[in-house]
């Protein structure tokens, strides 16, 4: 990213036109600002309403439209916006008012700049912390699993090298790969590595947002646009402006958002819902999918220029049981993290989560693990305290089994009968007693010594 993309970007208003010049003169000389100026308030508006401002420095006394109006409809308009009033000494009672209103500050007439510089600053962090609090509020409402990028096979290692030649550009890229894959961890990645890593990085599920709402959550919308539009508010992709914005499940985004969403990757252009302005932000697109667009392009369901712009940059994330020498990894980051490292999964345990499928990946690894370790009655997670998917399992009972009668003892014999009998009988435990002719309270001794557990 340019350094013009990480300059705040500052509307300089008043009708004193020297005093707009020396300002924005004295601002460039700090090498941290974008500057532009307003003589008056109309002008000031229509700035507003067509660029995305960081800070407004806003005289209160000019003629037709007063700096109070400005800020009403800044703070309406654009309220993440930061307003710093400018005012003669004699206005200064009035000032007081604006800071009801929501300026951040103000200052006098004539203005002592490492003073304004300071304020501009704290308006600035104030911006940055408000913005950074309603990501966090936003992260919080996802089901969000971990960030640590953890493999060491070979095919999650081609992963790597692809995502370490992509970071440093601005191209779009769109990974591929089953639920429960990390998609989401590689794209965090990527902007992490990124000359854009100091900026936002912004979500959005596009299947979990009905398509009534998905262009408002992504463009914002203006006061009215709807009935439960009572403010103006920002999109995502204002308030990802300068970072990375990522499109998660982006085979699922409504046909009539698509058109929109290339307009906007094409030339950093949108329009709130309801509104007639034209905004623009600098945002790299990150997006992620389970489908195959290709597929959906050819039913009709995914626009294939839209398709063409998303995926520049293709990465495929292999499936878990792609990558099983990356299981052993996983299983002690997760009980590391549920258990700090106070339970182990034993090598029989261990031995059946290497040779079952996951069809959940990753996410059903990390739930397993996690069910097991509360679940233990040890330190030590036994097969068991495993509760995978009875048709999908490689059982080590039966495994077992296949071991010479003279290495079993007598109650794994019993058990692994047992445990069969309970099984071809889909653990109806009455009719089990009565198969292995013993009373049922009997059977319910058995099973809680061996520690036979029904799965779910």
């Amino acid at each position: 990213m340019s350094e013009r993309n990480v300059k705040a970007k500052v509307l300089v208003v008043d009708d004193e036109e020297y005093l707009c010049e020396l300002l924005k003169d004295e601002l460039l000389s700090t090498n941290l600002f974008e500057i532009d100026i307003a003589n008056d308030g109309a002008q000031a508006i229509n700035k507003i309403q067509n660029k995305i401002y960081d800070i407004v420095l806003l005289d209160i006394k000019m003629p037709r439209i007063s700096g109070i109006e400005v800020l009403k409809f800044i703070k309406e308009y654009s309220p993440d916006t930061e307003v710093i009033m400018i005012t003669a000494l004699g206005d200064i009672k009035l000032a007081v008012e604006t800071i009801k209103l929501g300026a951040f500050d103000f200052i006098t007439k004539p203005y002592n700049f490492d003073e304004l510089l300071v304020s501009i600053q704290n308006a600035i962090e104030k911006r940055r912390l408000r913005l950074q609090n309603t990501l966090m509020q936003k992260e919080l409402s996802r089901l969000i699993h971990t960030d640590e990028v953890i493999g060491q096979s070979k095919i999650f290692k081609d992963v790597l090298d692809i995502v370490a030649r992509v970071a440093g550009t601005d191209a779009t890229v769109l990974i591929y790969g089953e639920s429960g894959t990390g998609k989401e961890v590689i794209a965090r990645l990527i902007h992490k590595n990124s000359p854009r890593k100091d900026k936002p990085f912004v979500a959005i599920n596009c299947a979990a947002i009905p398509d009534t709402l998905i262009e408002s959550e992504l463009f914002g919308h203006e006061k009215g646009a709807f009935t439960d539009a009572h403010t103006s508010k920002p999109g995502l992709v204002e308030i990802a402006n300068g970072g990375t914005l990522f499109l998660d499940e982006v085979g699922d985004l409504s046909q009539y958002v698509q058109p929109k969403l290339l307009r906007f990757i094409e030339t950093g252009e949108f329009r709130r819902v309801g509104g007639n302005s034209i905004l623009k932000v600098d945002v790299r697109i990150i997006s992620a999918t389970n489908k195959d667009l290709n597929e959906e392009v050819r039913k009709g369901n995914f626009r294939e220029d839209l398709l063409y712009r998303l995926n520049v940059v293709t990465i495929r994330l292999p499936a878990l049981r792609e990558r099983k020498e990356d299981i052993p990894l996983f299983v002690e980051y997760f009980l590391n993290k549920k258990t700090r490292g106070k339970k182990k999964m034993s090598p029989e345990a261990m031995e059946i989560l290497m040779n079952y499928d996951w069809p959940g990946n990753i996410r059903e690894l990390e739930n397993v693990v996690e069910r097991a370790a509360i679940l233990a009655k040890d330190d030590i997670i036994k097969p068991e305290d495993l509760a995978l998917k009875p048709e999908l399992k490689e059982d080590y009972y039966t495994k077992l089994i296949r071991k010479p009668v003279n290495t079993l003892s007598l109650a794994e014999l019993e058990k692994i009968h047992i445990e069969n009998v309970l099984k071809a009988n889909n653990w109806n435990k009455s009719k089990t007693a009565e198969i292995l002719g013993i009373s049922l309270k009997t059977l319910y001794l058995k099973l809680k010594r061996y520690g036979i557990i029904e799965p779910f």
